[in-house]
């Protein structure tokens, strides 16, 4: 039997997820859920869209799973919180693996995840939780990928690389082999990352080098939202 899904959001993105998991995966959709200042249709697909504030009322959390589809927003940070709130709800939370993305039997992929088509995950790879992978990526064996990330498409990270916390990697982005990118780091669109990176740090060009404007003021972020 198919796992019942809720799926967080209503955008782009949750459209996207919505249409992965109806076609590619054990779980069925059953609805929708965002805060509730910020609904404005109650119908998506033809399923309903429910106030995320009240949503345990709506829908047994030991009977569903969640996924928190939004992107990159605020620097991860809005599907970071969405995330932990909907454990604190008690949901358990769901990945999406394609079908057509090349994962190795040993590679760890955590809560939250969502793997696109044409990724390939080398050996012993470690991806933690609440994860984006877009499609066309590759990363290198024994390579981790901590919380909260965000990856674009057709990035390369090398093997035994590690990416930081809640990290931006652009697309075509390329980092070499046992670097290791700081914790909110930007990797803009086509960089070539040859040497680790520092923290809350915008980096671009070839060879990537750091800008004056941090991740925090990239995305509009004051410290204590760190």
């Amino acid at each position: 039997m198919s796992k019942k899904l809720i799926i967080v959001g209503d955008g782009e993105f949750a459209e996207i997820a919505y249409e992965y998991f109806s076609r590619d995966s054990e779980y069925e959709v059953e609805a929708f859920t965002i805060e509730k200042e910020y609904m404005e249709k109650n119908y998506l697909f033809n399923l309903p869209i429910v106030p995320f504030d009240e949503l345990e009322k709506f829908y047994d959390p030991q009977k569903f799973y969640i996924f928190i589809a939004v992107t990159y927003t605020q620097l991860n940070r809005v599907r970071t919180r969405l995330y932990h709130e909907s454990k604190k709800k008690g949901f358990k939370i769901a990945s999406y693996i394609s079908s057509n993305a090349f994962v190795w039997h040993n590679v760890k992929i955590g809560e939250n995840c969502f793997i696109f088509e044409n990724n390939v995950l080398q050996y012993n790879v470690e991806v933690g939780n609440n994860v984006i992978l877009w499609s066309g990526n590759h990363v290198g064996h024994r390579a981790k990928i901590e919380d909260n990330c965000f990856i674009t498409s057709h990035v390369v990270i090398s093997g035994y690389c590690e990416i930081g916390e809640s990290s931006f990697l652009g697309v075509n982005s390329t980092i070499a082999d046992f670097l290791k990118i700081g914790k909110d780091c930007i990797i803009g669109a086509g960089s070539n990352v040859t040497k680790n990176t520092e923290n809350k740090k915008v980096y671009v060009g070839n060879p990537a080098k750091p800008t004056q404007k941090s991740s925090y003021a990239t995305f509009g972020l004051k410290e204590e939202q760190k």
